[in-house]
């Protein structure tokens, strides 16, 4: 009983870390979209890089999909964790490549030759990586407790905490992207 007590309380904890989460993007989304029609504003195009960071963060996404059902059939679990921390690392370096294409096409976060889009876009997905950050903290506990074989299907809290976190880190990295690229 106690251990469901604790448990719960986790949850919440993180659906509070989560929600508060969601009320920064929301006020930089808002900023952004009040900001964006006062004028002063550098189009430019996203880097090729933020598409393929998509693409990386969405197929990680989905591979914590089938880590639970591979806890239930007694299975290790460590190459598919291991597998999302390694792309969740590839997300990292896509992220730093695509701040090197913007240097390069000459968009700035301040400084001489700074734009506000410029700026927006680097704080947005700075902030997105900053929160990123820690889900690979916790992706790297995971997976080092996985080779062990320490969670089984009655004591995976961890995994569930962590894949939650992932997923929602991934639906906001795709909402971030639309953002930049659409509107």
């Amino acid at each position: 009983m106690a251990i469901q007590i604790i448990n719960n309380a986790k949850k919440q904890l993180l659906w509070i870390g989560m929600g508060s989460i969601v009320m920064f993007f929301g006020g930089l989304t808002s900023a952004y979209i009040v900001r964006k029609p006062e004028g002063n504003w550098l189009e430019f195009a996203l880097p090729d890089s933020f598409m393929i960071s998509s693409a990386i963060i969405f197929i990680s996404s989905v591979i914590l999909f089938f880590v639970k059902p591979t806890l239930k059939k007694n299975k290790s679990i460590y190459p598919l964790l291991l597998g999302v921390l390694l792309l969740g690392l590839l997300f990292f370096f896509s992220q730093f490549k695509g701040w090197q294409q913007l240097i390069t096409q000459g968009v700035y976060l301040t400084g001489e030759g700074s734009n506000p889009s410029g700026s927006f876009l680097y704080v947005l997905t700075l902030a997105h990586l900053v929160h990123m950050l820690g889900g690979i903290i916790a992706l790297v506990f995971i997976t080092v407790k996985s080779k062990s074989n320490f969670y089984t299907i009655d004591n995976c809290l961890a995994i569930e905490l962590t894949s939650f976190y992932w997923h929602f880190l991934a639906l906001l990295w795709i909402f971030l992207f639309c953002l930049l690229k659409y509107f």
